[in-house]
């Protein structure tokens, strides 16, 4: 698996994981933009699992609860993120 199906799994994950925390649902489909009907499609699409890391990452408590909830390290998140369209460290040389 190359990096990026590594960082789409992961994102996958998270995904689903945040689907699950009534609490954060309704905060990350307002802040996103979609609608219920569309996350099905959306998830496939992988600019939207970069959306979802990057709401991960708006707050540690978040990271913290998914990468407790997956038995993954909290670096995790971070670098799927630099997987990911859009996730990209800029290069200032």
């Amino acid at each position: 698996m190359n990096r990026r199906e590594s960082a789409e799994t992961l994102a996958l994950q998270a995904f689903a994981w945040l689907l699950a925390q009534d609490d954060l649902v309704g905060v990350f489909l307002n802040a996103t933009g979609a609608g219920q009907g569309e996350l099905a499609a959306l998830a496939g699409d992988p600019v939207f699992l970069g959306a979802v890391l990057d709401f991960l990452m708006e707050d540690d408590s978040r990271v913290i609860g998914f990468c407790d909830a997956a038995g993954l390290p909290y670096t995790a998140v971070m670098q799927a993120r630099a997987g990911l369209p859009g996730g990209e460290l800029p290069n200032w040389t």
